[in-house]
């Protein structure tokens, strides 16, 4: 059963920063969950948005309202303040590129589970190269972990659902969101190992899931009660807010 902090411990630092990746890490988490959005110039670069303003201080450097991640270069990223807006004591914190990111959580000894948000396959097998030990990389996008895993196959990776576009990169037509057998059979093709899926999850789909070789977590939950009806239910791990209130909770229950 592993605790995944959700962009590091949110409740203790900002999120989707190296502070808030060093708390979770001292909080016990056995793996990290950050986001990757691709610069105007190609650099994978950590932060959840596709704009800038909700968490750093674009809006006082650039006088448009909404700044997207894509229109700036990555140097321009790198020189924001992304600490500020969640407390005094971050003041100057930056927005990381992934490779620093990672090279970060990996001198810690954890495992970084990576959304990707946006950019090609080739920006990211460049990035991480034909294997690593360390990374999960994930997508809603199966089209996309499906043309990733043919360039690398060497690297683990996650299937976000429910999906916004399938293999075959249509979106895919109304169906519930619960984790079902059709699902299953859907992401067959992406050549992920994990799915990491809503709370919408039940002890038979995880078990069919399980019986594929595919360990399940669920994303996000920050109620007790409810995760620990997860790990009765089978589920491999959750990605949580409150890395040290559930861990404790889940912990004891073991």
């Amino acid at each position: 059963m592993q605790i995944i902090g959700h962009r590091g411990y949110p409740e203790k630092a900002p999120e989707n920063t190296l502070p808030s990746f060093a708390r979770a890490i001292e909080a016990g988490a056995d793996m990290i969950e950050l986001d990757a959005q691709v610069s105007r110039d190609g650099v994978p670069m950590v932060i959840h948005d596709d704009t800038l303003s909700r968490t750093t201080n674009a809006r006082r450097i650039w006088p448009r309202r909404h700044v997207r991640v894509s229109d700036c270069k990555a140097v321009e990223l790198g020189k924001l303040d992304a600490g500020r807006w969640f407390g005094p004591e971050f003041a100057g914190t930056r927005i990381s590129t992934l490779a620093e990111a990672l090279e970060f959580i990996r001198r810690r000894g954890s495992v970084a589970l990576v959304e990707r948000k946006s950019g090609a396959p080739k920006i990211y097998t460049e990035l991480l190269g034909p294997e690593a030990a360390d990374v999960v990389l994930m997508s809603f996008d199966w089209k996309f972990l499906r043309e990733f895993h043919d360039l690398a196959p060497g690297i683990a990776i996650g299937a976000l659902g429910p999906p916004s576009h399938l293999v075959n990169g249509r979106k895919p037509r109304r169906r519930f969101r619960r984790l079902s057998r059709r699902w299953l059979e859907d992401l067959a093709g992406t050549g992920a190992s994990l799915i990491s899926w809503n709370r919408q999850v039940s002890a038979a789909a995880i078990q069919l899931a399980h019986d594929r070789g595919l360990k399940v977590l669920v994303y996000t939950t920050d109620n007790i009660p409810v995760s620990r009806r997860l790990v009765k239910a089978g589920v491999d791990g959750v990605i949580t807010n409150r890395v040290t209130r559930i861990r404790e909770a889940l912990l004891s229950k073991i």
